[in-house]
């Protein structure tokens, strides 16, 4: 059987994961550097608590699986409905080879729903198996990746012979902290006429595969010069250059465990044109949490391009909502939406003069920041909501990527799209503020798209002075000259930032939900931008938010019993292979 999709999920090399769909289950291999027991998890913390398990290999020639899961103090018990249906097993002198499947939807509350979302997966492995000596700990043979496995990487082969360049670090000094960003601006090489690229993939140097987390490529203004090319420095650092705050609209992501980003084959990312990315700034997020001292880095991206052009022109749209401090989250609430409103309005105007038969997307990168739990790209036509154009309920910070969608999603004037993002921020206690910083928020939706047109960000920004009455703010300082602006009363907020009253008042969870009603409620200021900050006639003007269902209702999950899927074993061949070590010693390493 094909497995199609691999990951390697640990720093080693020394555990490979294959993955397939298979109807309404989904088909497993684990190849694992060790002759004991190997496990492997879904955990929605990518810890041990609360999980759901299996463990297997092979012992004295017999092939074992069984399925457990964990409770919230991460004892391991069986589950008594076996869910997970060893396929086969194999073992020789360096490796353990397991295969299985497993339903999406089990129906067993000790198992966890496999769907588009992130799925953080946890993995183990021992030098013995698990009837040796009872449990035994894996000790440092273990770790966690998250992983999109019903919406993974499409693999395209593309010609060796095809040309590229490199965006790569010149030995970037990692400091010895737990996380930095380190932002690099480069200048797209110069092409004599128009080329697409068609595929984008990291270059993480040898060594450092667990040390460069993510890397996020943006599109800069085109009206720099050479001379911003000399500065590399740590992102959102009060001295960071002026230059780099003119990158704003994501073209490509990347994070640990990915493979990179391959275009459709109609559509390609034009290079080469006046009209094309002339700078682009990259970030890498190095993690360094056991504060290693004097690491140098020399990762990046490769692009890799062709002359041969193909049919159409990728584009790609901010959507939600407008960085910006209007954007606020109270602390001490389990749970917040923040919606970001790509309008009506807007997409009226910009579609109706550029392309009035609608824009196809084919990807979304969905994107928060630390609070951030789950988001969702809500689409209507003339207001009629259509199915989720992207989804991410299981929220991971350090894996965003661009997911491919399962089919191209055609955006029509008429049409509006709202960004929803969830967010929990129960370990803080001062307001969250919209803002660049990981400990600041977001609430974007980066839509890849064809053909492109003159349309790159349609977002939002909930009125300010409206969020204030909410607090008890009667007036401010006017006119505006210092930013955050001041408050003139009542009393107890006078003199004081409009920031510093937000987190002056004492909110409670109460408080928090009457604040997030009527933030969901508030009128909209539109922003509608063009390339280098041109700007549609729409921007700036007010919208009423459309009347919608809240919250998103998710489609029943139809799920298969443990019970039926035995009714229909006989249907399945199972067979158990256990192959001596030195029959398999001939074919050579698994991984």
């Amino acid at each position: 059987r094909s497995y199609p999709h691999s990951a390697v999920l640990d720093g080693a090399a020394a555990y490979r994961l294959r993955w397939g769909r298979r109807g309404s289950a989904l088909a497993f291999r684990l190849e694992v550097r060790t002759r004991g027991y190997v496990g492997f998890g879904l955990s929605a913390s990518g810890g041990m608590a609360s999980a759901d398990i299996v463990v297997g290999g092979v012992e004295r020639g017999q092939p074992y699986l069984q399925d457990y899961f964990t409770d919230e103090n991460r004892v391991l018990k069986k589950d008594p409905q076996q869910d997970y249906h060893l396929e086969y097993a194999m073992e020789n002198s360096t490796h353990t080879i397991l295969a299985f499947s497993r339903e999406l939807h089990t129906c067993d509350t000790n198992d966890k729903s496999i769907t588009e979302s992130t799925v953080r997966v946890i993995w183990a492995y021992h030098h013995k198996d698990m009837g040796e000596a009872g449990q035994n700990y894996h000790g440092s043979n273990r770790g966690t990746k998250s992983l999109r496995l019903l919406n993974p990487e499409k693999e395209e082969v593309l010609s060796a012979s095809l040309p590229y360049f490199d965006l790569t670090n010149k030995d970037v000094p990692v400091p010895d902290k737990d996380t930095t960003y380190w932002c690099q601006m480069f200048k797209i090489p110069v092409q004599h006429e128009k080329h697409h690229v068609t595929k984008i993939e990291p270059l993480i140097q040898k060594g450092h595969e667990n040390l460069v987390h993510h890397i996020l490529l943006y599109q800069c203004s085109s009206n720099l010069n050479d001379s911003v090319l000399d500065y590399g420095h740590e992102c959102y650092h009060p001295n960071m250059p002026d230059s780099f705050l003119t990158c704003e609209t994501v073209i490509f992501a990347w994070a640990i465990g990915g493979e990179g980003f391959t275009y459709p084959p109609h559509v390609g990312l034009s290079i080469g044109t006046a009209a094309d990315p002339q700078f682009v700034l990259m970030e890498v997020h190095y993690d360094n949490p056991s504060y290693t001292e004097g690491l140098i880095d020399n990762s990046g991206l490769r692009l890799i391009y062709t002359p041969v052009i193909r049919k159409y022109d990728a584009g790609v749209i901010e959507a939600g909502l407008w960085v910006s401090l209007f954007h606020n989250i109270p602390p001490g609430m389990p749970e917040f939406v923040s919606e970001g409103h790509c309008t009506l309005e807007c997409l009226e105007e910009a579609l109706g003069a550029e392309r009035p038969a609608g824009i196809h997307v084919f990807a979304v990168l969905l994107h928060a920041h630390l609070a951030g739990r789950a988001i969702r790209m809500r689409h209507f036509h003339n207001g009629e909501e259509q199915e989720l154009l992207a989804y991410d309920d299981e929220f991971d910070f350090n894996f965003q990527e661009f997911q491919y969608l399962k089919e191209e999603r055609t955006i029509l004037p008429g049409d509006n799209l709202i960004t929803e993002c969830h967010y929990s921020t129960v370990d803080r206690s001062r307001m969250t503020w919209g803002g660049l910083s990981t400990r600041n928020e977001m609430c974007l939706s980066y839509l890849l798209y064809y053909p492109r047109i003159n349309l790159t960000r349609c977002a939002s920004i909930p009125d300010i002075m409206e969020q204030l009455q909410f607090i008890g703010v009667k007036e401010i300082y006017r006119p505006v000259r210092t930013w955050p602006f001041i408050i003139k009363s009542p009393k107890q907020y006078k003199n004081l930032s409009f920031m510093d009253a937000m987190n002056k008042f004492k909110w409670s969870r109460s408080e928090g939900l009457s604040y997030n009603e009527l933030v969901l409620k508030l009128p909209v200021n539109v922003r509608c931008s063009k390339t280098d900050n041109a700007e549609w006639s729409i921007q700036g003007m007010t919208a009423l938010p459309p009347e919608i269902e809240r919250p998103y209702k998710t489609e029943p999950v139809i799920c298969s019993s443990s019970s039926c899927l035995r009714c229909s074993l006989f249907l399945t061949l199972l067979f158990v292979v256990h192959v001596t070590a030195s029959t398999i010693g001939n074919i050579g390493p698994f991984v």
